[in-house]
C-alpha cells in the first residue's frame, strides 16, 4: 500500500508508548496498533485530528505517500518535467 503511517516513529521521538497515547486520545491500544501496523484500510478525521492534538503535530507527520512500483519493478513515471529533469542520473540525456 502506497500511504505509509509513521505513527512509531512519531511515538519513539516523544517518548511516547502506544498505550499512553491511546489513554490521552480515548482510542484502544488494539486499533492503535492496527493504525501503527499499517494494517488499518481507512483513519476517520476525528480520530486522526484527537492523535495530532495529542501529538501536537500534523497529519503529514503520521502519513506518508510513496508511489508504488511500476511494471519491471521500476518506479512509475513522473508527470512533471522539471522533476523529472531534476532527479534524472548525471550524464543522462
Amino acid at each position: 500500500m502506497p500511504i505509509i503511517v509513521n505513527l512509531d516513529v512519531v511515538l519513539a521521538r516523544r517518548k511516547l508508548r502506544l498505550n499512553d497515547l491511546a489513554d490521552g486520545v480515548d482510542i484502544t491500544p488494539q486499533n492503535l496498533s492496527i493504525l501503527k501496523t499499517g494494517k488499518a484500510r481507512a483513519i476517520r478525521f476525528s480520530t486522526l485530528e484527537a492523535i495530532c492534538r495529542h501529538l501536537d503535530c500534523q497529519p503529514g507527520d503520521l502519513l506518508e505517500y510513496r508511489a508504488e512500483a511500476g511494471p519491471g519493478g521500476n518506479p512509475p513515471p513522473t508527470p512533471d518535467p522539471e522533476v523529472a529533469r531534476l532527479t534524472k542520473p548525471d550524464g543522462a540525456v
